[in-house]
């Protein structure tokens, strides 16, 4: 079973890593990075914190529009796949690099097994619902973190080869949260205190590519009365930058936002474990809350995450300086917190499923 194994963004990265740990020394793999992530913050501080081997190939494609992207990812994965041929093509999330995946894989004739699968978020603006839904409806095997997720697949008729198998984000915290604790001084760096700080981070299309969202959710952090910490993407700096909202959160006197560099994987684990709170925009960053027992505020309108949301440790509250506001002065989740998203022994069970399937 020779598996081929596409990542392009930074959580990719992550959710590859089990899959990759699983695979040495018992069946042929290649890791193919599109470079949709160039940034070394973005992906190779990953590859080094994780334990994974260096992509095999990386095709180098970085930053341009949607339609260019995905077209240059399809031709130089639609090369790799016919060069290496596999018998397994699986990509993770919903990224381009995800869907130009999906569709090298079904033009070229090879099973594709999508982890992730039936995410939804029901608003077709998002660049990510189209590829995820997409994707969903080409896989050959589709693997659900969620029974809502394996319930979405269903009402748009996938019935077949979908399996409820967990989450794969869940093995790399359960791997690493010690670690974390043992490797990270990115605390004592930053002269932080446990439940001291709030955690932010932005980063979607919805949020940064439009000027009055993005001010708004400027203008709401600026307010905040207690440090905030702000790992920025480089998609946010770039939007800040066009739209000329940089000096705003940087040049303010008096100010308790602190804007750093993207930070590894140990590093950001350390920070949302001690975080007072976390508001992000990142389905992977909700999930970890949950999971380290930290109030989560979404700034989005909607989230794919919903069980979270259904425990009472996650709020959604836009871009509405008010909302936000007010769930970072009152958001008090339930003292309950029930399992969510299988136990972290998810890449075995993937791995026993494309062996047998």
């Amino acid at each position: 079973m020779k598996t081929l194994l596409i990542v392009g963004a930074r959580p990719q990265f992550i959710k590859a890593a089990p899959i990759i740990h699983e695979l040495v020394g018992r069946y042929p793999y290649k890791l193919l990075h599109t470079g949709q992530h160039y940034d070394e913050n973005m992906s190779a501080v990953f590859i080094g914190e994780l334990g994974i081997p260096e992509p095999d190939m990386n095709l180098g494609i970085h930053a341009v529009s949607r339609g260019a992207q995905i077209g240059a990812m399809l031709t130089g994965i639609e090369a790799v796949i016919t060069r290496e041929q596999p018998d397994w093509v699986l990509v993770f999330g919903d990224t381009n690099s995800t869907l130009a995946g999906a569709l090298a894989s079904t033009a070229c004739g090879v099973r594709l097994t999508h982890l992730e699968a039936g995410m939804r978020s029901y608003n077709r603006q998002m660049p990510e619902e189209i590829n995820r839904v997409l994707t969903d409806h080409i896989s050959n095997l589709l693997f659900c973190p969620s029974r809502t997720a394996v319930d979405n697949l269903a009402k748009e008729g996938i019935k077949e080869n979908v399996h409820l198998v967990g989450d794969v984000m869940m093995d790399v915290l359960r791997v690493n949260k010690e670690r974390a604790f043992e490797v990270s001084t990115i605390l004592e760096q930053m002269d932080l205190i446990e439940k001291g700080f709030l955690l932010v981070t932005i980063h979607r299309a919805e949020n940064t590519q439009g000027y009055s969202r993005l001010k708004e959710l400027v203008q709401a952090l600026l307010h905040i009365q207690e440090p905030v910490v702000f790992p920025l993407h480089p998609r946010t700096r770039k939007e800040l930058d066009r739209f000329g909202l940089s000096s705003d959160i940087q040049g303010i006197k008096g100010t308790n936002l602190r804007i750093i560099e993207p930070l590894g994987y140990l590093d950001m684990v350390r920070l949302a474990s001690s975080a007072r709170m976390v508001l992000t925009d990142s389905g992977g960053l909700q999930k970890e809350a949950y999971w380290l027992g930290v109030p989560c505020i979404t700034l989005r309108d909607e989230t794919e995450w919903v069980e979270t949301i259904q425990a009472g440790w996650n709020v959604l509250v836009g871009t509405n300086i008010e909302k936000i506001m007010q769930a970072v002065r009152g958001f008090t989740p339930p003292s309950a917190r029930p399992s969510l998203y299988g136990e972290g022994h998810t890449a075995k069970r993937c791995l026993e499923i494309m062996q047998a399937s």
